[in-house]
C-alpha cells in the first residue's frame, strides 16, 4: 500500500534561495526539452524524439552547464524528462479519443513549483540524520534542510519530491507501507447524497451543511482582486514589490480555501469510515456537470443568440467547485481502503424522484428541491434523504450481486 506524507520545510536563507535555483534550472530543462520536441515535428523529416534519446543527452547537457545543470541530481532531471514524456502522452491519449487537448506548454518560473526524486537515496535522503532529533532531508545541491515533521513516517520512502507553495516549501514523500488493520466492524450500512446546500445527507436522516468556503472568503477575494488588477500585466521579474505583494495576496487567499475545503473532506470521510462498514454513493459525472450551456442562435436573427441560461449555470458551477465534490469522494475511497471498509458508486439517475417505500419514479414526486411529495402513496421526506436512500437500497443491490 502506497501512502503520502507532506511536511512543511524550514530551509534557511540560503537554503531558500538553493531550491528556488533547483526548480528554475529544471524548469529551463523541461522547457529546453519541450523546444527540441516542437522542433523535430516541425522539420520536414519529422522527426520524432522521445524521453530515451533526450535523457541520454542529460551527460553532455550536465557536462557543458556544470554550474546551472550539474549541479543537481541526474535522477531528478530523468524525472523532469519523464514528466514531459507523460504530458505528451496524455496529449495524444486525448487526441486519439476525439478530444481537442491543448498543447503541452511551456513552463514560466513561477509555473514550475516541483521536483521528483524517483528513490530515497539517489540525490536525496529522507531523515538523513537518524542522531539528531530534529527531522531533515537532503538534497543534493542545497543540503540538509530542517523538516516540520508533525507525524512519525511509517514504512520504506520510495519517493521523495519537493514543492513550493507561495513563500512556503514541503517535502512530500511516497510511502510503501504493511495494510492497516482494518476497523472494528459497526454492522452499519449508509447511503449517501451529495449537494451543494447541503454538502452531505444520509440515509439516516442526518445532514452536513455545506460549508461554501470560497462564497465566504468572496469578498477578501474579491477586494484582493482589485488592487492586483490595478497593475499593468507584467512578467514576474518585472513586477515591482507593490505588484509582488499584491499577487501573493490573491494566491495565499486561495490557498487558504484550498486548505480549508481539504480539511472538511477530510474530516467528513473520517467521520463516515470510522461509523459504517459500507458506504454507497452517487457515482457522479461532475465534469458533465459542471459542463457550460451550449449556445442558441436565433434561427430569425444571425449572428444573435438566445438566452440559454449560461449566467445561472455559470452561478451552479461555481457552487459545485466550491463543494469539492471529487476531493471528497478521492479522500472517502483512500480513507475507507486503509480502514477495510467498502465503498460502492452507483448510477445516479432518478435517486431523487423514487419514492423509498413503493417505488414509484416520476419528476413531479420533487416539487421543489427540497421536498419529496411522491404523488402514488403520499409519501413525504427531504428529497435529499430520499436520494440517499435510493442510493444505499441500489449500492446493497449491486453489492450482493457481486459479493467481493
Amino acid at each position: 500500500m502506497i501512502r503520502a506524507y507532506k511536511f512543511l520545510l524550514r530551509p534557511t536563507v540560503r537554503q531558500a534561495q538553493a531550491l528556488s535555483e533547483m526548480l528554475r534550472d529544471h524548469c529551463s530543462l523541461y522547457n529546453g526539452a519541450l523546444q527540441e520536441r516542437r522542433d523535430a515535428y516541425r522539420h520536414p523529416s519529422k522527426t520524432s524524439v522521445k524521453y530515451g534519446g533526450q535523457s541520454a543527452q542529460l551527460k553532455d547537457i550536465r557536462a557543458f552547464d556544470p554550474e546551472r545543470q550539474g549541479r543537481w541530481s541526474f535522477s531528478s532531471q530523468q524525472a523532469t524528462l519523464r514528466r514531459l514524456d507523460r504530458a505528451f502522452a496524455a496529449f495524444f491519449r486525448r487526441v486519439t479519443s476525439g478530444d481537442t487537448p491543448g498543447y503541452p506548454r511551456f513552463r514560466g518560473v513561477s509555473w514550475f513549483d516541483t521536483v521528483d526524486f524517483p528513490r530515497d537515496g539517489d540525490g536525496c535522503r529522507w531523515n538523513s540524520t537518524p542522531h539528531d532529533p530534529v527531522a531533515r532531508v537532503r538534497f543534493q545541491g542545497v543540503g540538509h534542510v530542517r523538516v516540520n515533521q508533525h507525524r512519525p513516517v511509517a514504512g520504506r520512502v520510495k519517493t521523495v519530491s519537493v514543492k513550493r507553495e507561495g513563500r512556503k516549501w514541503f517535502v512530500v514523500l511516497s510511502v510503501e507501507q504493511d495494510q492497516p488493520k482494518p476497523l472494528p466492524a459497526t454492522g452499519s450500512v449508509v447511503g449517501i447524497d451529495l449537494g451543494i446546500v447541503n454538502f452531505l445527507a444520509d440515509s439516516n436522516g442526518d445532514f452536513v451543511p455545506g460549508p461554501r468556503h470560497s462564497r465566504r472568503a468572496a469578498a477578501q477575494l474579491e477586494a484582493a482582486q482589485q488592487a492586483l488588477s490595478r497593475f499593468p500585466r507584467r512578467k514576474a521579474k518585472d513586477r515591482t514589490a507593490n505588484h509582488q505583494r499584491a499577487v501573493r495576496k490573491v494566491a495565499e487567499l486561495h490557498r487558504k480555501v484550498r486548505r480549508q475545503r481539504l480539511d472538511h473532506a477530510h474530516k467528513t470521510a473520517l467521520g463516515l469510515v470510522r461509523a459504517h462498514d459500507v458506504i454507497a454513493h452517487e457515482d457522479l459525472k461532475i465534469r458533465n456537470m459542471s459542463r457550460a450551456p451550449a449556445p442558441k442562435p436565433a434561427p430569425d436573427r444571425p449572428g444573435t443568440f438566445l438566452p440559454n441560461g449560461a449566467a445561472a449555470k455559470a452561478g451552479l458551477n461555481r457552487s459545485i467547485a466550491d463543494a469539492g465534490w471529487g476531493v471528497f469522494l478521492t479522500i472517502l475511497h483512500a480513507k475507507a481502503e486503509s480502514a477495510g471498509r467498502e465503498v460502492i458508486a452507483v448510477d445516479p439517475r432518478n435517486t431523487s424522484r423514487t419514492c423509498p417505500p413503493c417505488g414509484h419514479t416520476a419528476k413531479e414526486n420533487r416539487p421543489t428541491q427540497e421536498k419529496f411529495h411522491c404523488l402514488s402513496r403520499g409519501h413525504h421526506a427531504h428529497a435529499d434523504t430520499v436520494g440517499a436512500l435510493n442510493v444505499l437500497r441500489a449500492g446493497l443491490v449491486r453489492r450482493h450481486a457481486n459479493p467481493a
